[in-house]
């Protein structure tokens, strides 16, 4: 197949990348040629922006289309207007944040509810409040303007090595500096990840299959809990003596810490972090051990600095 990534340099747009080389398709990448990227030579790189020139995309015609980079619906319609049907099976990569929290866990897809647009900007700054009703504002936008075969997948957190936010990578390096290490709760709190590999090569499976719909692209099923999650982690990479403390969420949030711990939801849990993935894997998503992640991590962050975004060693101390 010949497949166009809009993104495909980094993270979840390389590790699709990657998965549809090793499956010996024809990758093009469309970004703004900023990113440095670790593509092999066999990849074609073109440069465009959809706030601006996609013109590299004039009379060229793809099986298949992945968008990694679509926050807003205009940037639906400027790659469909580049396009101009000529783009083939389109698989938008979207977000579980998309939904309305559900009342209750186990949510099914045909369940779902998106969050509505109504008194939405959508050309408006991506927040944590509007993050997820631009995402379903995307969704709507592709099954308009792309219509069949069309494809959306909705992962939870993505973890792995090349993750620019730095929000799993924290854990991992954390516990691998050991010592007193503070972890939000309550420990009831759901939590659901996927693999960026996993993931992609999910998404290339569903193109290779012309599988169309919406899947959650989430695991485990049933979900883990966030706390549990950091002990696991700890359990495979910490070294001895190294101690997880659970810290009340109230605290955290009176000492206005709660941004520096990623992947914390906060004082409530999120049924929307405990979805059903049975649909994804009865069509291909295979979801590997949360230790191969960590391992992956470690061998790629090896030695670097601690970033200035994290938690420091102070506000720890003083927090525990």
């Amino acid at each position: 197949m010949r497949i166009l990534i809009a993104g495909g340099t980094s993270f979840v747009g390389r590790a699709i990348a990657w998965s549809a080389l090793r499956q010996g398709h024809e990758v093009t990448v469309i970004n703004r040629g900023i990113t440095p990227n670790d593509l092999p030579e066999s990849v074609e790189r073109l440069v465009g922006d959809r706030h601006g020139d996609l013109s590299s995309l004039a009379k060229r015609s793809f099986d298949a289309t992945v968008d990694t980079v679509a926050y807003r619906p205009s940037d639906v319609v400027a790659l469909a207007d580049a396009l101009h049907g000529r783009g083939g099976h389109h698989l938008q990569i979207s977000s579980i944040s998309a939904y309305r929290d559900p009342p209750l866990p186990d949510l099914v897809e045909s369940s779902a509810e998106l969050w509505p647009d109504t008194d939405l900007d959508l050309e408006g700054p991506i927040t944590g409040e509007t993050y997820g009703p631009l995402k379903a504002a995307c969704e709507r936008a592709a099954g308009e303007l792309f219509g069949e075969p069309l494809t959306i997948v909705r992962p939870t957190f993505v973890i792995g090595a090349f993750d620019a936010t730095l929000r799993f990578p924290y854990w991992v390096e954390r516990v691998r500096r050991g010592g007193d290490v503070a972890v939000p709760g309550p420990r009831t709190n759901f939590m659901q990840y996927v693999d960026a590999r996993d993931l992609a090569d999910f998404s290339v499976g569903l193109l290779v299959n012309a599988v169309t719909g919406a899947f959650h692209a989430a695991g485990p099923t049933p979900a883990d809990y966030f706390v549990a999650m950091v002990e696991q982690i700890a359990q495979h990479v910490a070294p001895a003596g190294t101690t997880i403390h659970e810290v009340e969420a109230q605290r955290v949030i009176s000492a206005g810490l709660e941004s520096k711990f990623p992947l914390w939801s906060g004082e409530k849990s999120e049924n929307a972090m405990a979805v059903d993935n049975s649909l994804a894997t009865e069509n291909g998503l295979t979801l590997r051990e949360l230790n191969d992640s960590v391992d992956e991590v470690a061998a790629w962050w090896a030695d670097r600095p601690w970033p200035s975004r994290w938690l420091t060693s102070d506000e720890e101390a003083q927090l525990l």
